[in-house]
């Protein structure tokens, strides 16, 4: 089924999606570069970055909650209940990854840099065994979380682009 005429989602839900992509991507690069280059410059980046997702997640479920979606695709039942699971998974822990990563952080006793503009500060009284469960709900528990329902939304997008061949991914072009 080609079915050239699919709805688009609006420019503002295009755009919030396609940035948190990149977003993503460059926090996710900016951390192999601090661990195979071990330069504090780039984990400075990485949690600069990171802020940034979360400000602009943020930003994005807002602008779902006010923006409406096209209408769905013909699929079965099933089909639309894991999307729109994994959808909601999808926000839920690209939100939770920057927030645990910002707790692991302040409760570490270190402020994060947002680019030398400005700093959060440490704003808890410092724990070594809070920092220390933040970072293992950062990088044990949610990375690889986000690591699986990514490859499930791009392994979606693909089936639909050359199995199905129903043109979803017009939609967020």
């Amino acid at each position: 089924m080609n079915n050239s005429n699919v709805s688009k989602w609006s420019l503002s839900s295009r755009i919030f999606h396609w940035i948190s992509a990149v977003l993503l991507l460059i926090t996710w690069v900016m951390i192999l570069l601090h661990e195979n280059l071990d330069s504090n410059l780039y984990i400075g980046f990485h949690k600069a970055f990171g802020i940034s997702l979360l400000c602009w997640m943020i930003a994005r479920v807002i602008n779902r909650i006010f923006t409406k979606a096209p209408p769905s695709i013909p699929m079965p039942k099933w089909q639309s209940m894991v999307s729109k699971l994994s959808h909601f998974a999808l926000y839920a822990i690209l939100i939770a990854m920057p927030l645990a990563g910002l707790l692991m952080t302040v409760y570490g006793g270190r402020p994060v840099d947002i680019f030398g503009l400005f700093q959060i500060p440490v704003f808890v009284t410092p724990d070594r065994s809070l920092a220390r469960f933040y970072n293992d709900l950062h990088t044990d528990i949610i990375w690889p979380m986000i690591i699986g329902f990514t490859a499930l939304h791009i392994g979606a997008a693909l089936y639909h682009q050359f199995i199905k061949k129903d043109n979803l991914i017009s939609r967020m072009k």
